[in-house]
């Protein structure tokens, strides 16, 4: 199975790949995900990899950047689950869904079928709670994974922030991709 989940934005997307016939685990997992911050642009536990956002002009060059890179990413993937639309988001809501919206529609071209699962699923499954906060998330991805993200990636920060709460997110995403679509043993 070659599935991915896509925690995906403007400012710090996140893929989780998994590739595996085996149960879903942290460390089937490979996640990538774009920083601005060139200490975040390096590899993390063998299987996280940050990399930098390209420069873009105008917002349509921006789109279509990080579409390039995630098509690196999801185009040889059976399937994508990225994140529904929140819909009581406040900010730059319609310029996230133009840039989503190419995701979606490069991905179609590709052949690639898309799911999109909504918010309240997704931190249903990996918290219990349909409104679970970033902390809560977090929580929870470090009581399934025994990973402590926050301490490898952004030592010293107080906050669940960027781009840890985007690796867990993507990580989530996948899960509950998987979990739709594993065969009942």
């Amino acid at each position: 199975m070659l599935i991915a989940g896509v925690d995906y934005s403007l400012t710090s997307p996140s893929i989780c790949v998994f590739n595996s016939d085996e149960p879903f685990t942290f460390k089937r997992c490979a996640f990538f995900f774009l920083s601005d911050v060139k200490k975040n642009q390096t590899m993390f536990l063998n299987n996280i990899y940050g990399e930098a956002f390209h420069d873009w002009t105008t917002d349509f060059s921006r789109y279509e950047n990080i579409s390039d890179w995630a098509m690196e990413h999801l185009g040889v993937c059976e399937q994508v689950a990225i994140e529904g639309y929140a819909f009581g988001a406040k900010g730059k809501v319609f310029h996230i869904a133009e840039n989503t919206g190419v995701l979606k529609y490069r991905l179609h071209q590709a052949g690639v079928p898309v799911e999109v699962i909504p918010p309240s699923a997704i931190k249903k499954q990996a918290s219990g709670k349909g409104n679970a906060n970033k902390e809560e998330m977090y929580k929870a991805f470090v009581r399934e994974t025994f990973v402590d993200l926050q301490k490898i990636i952004s030592p010293g920060k107080k906050d669940i922030g960027n781009p840890v709460s985007d690796i867990v997110d993507s990580y989530f995403i996948c899960k509950a991709l998987y979990t739709k679509l594993k065969p009942i043993s």
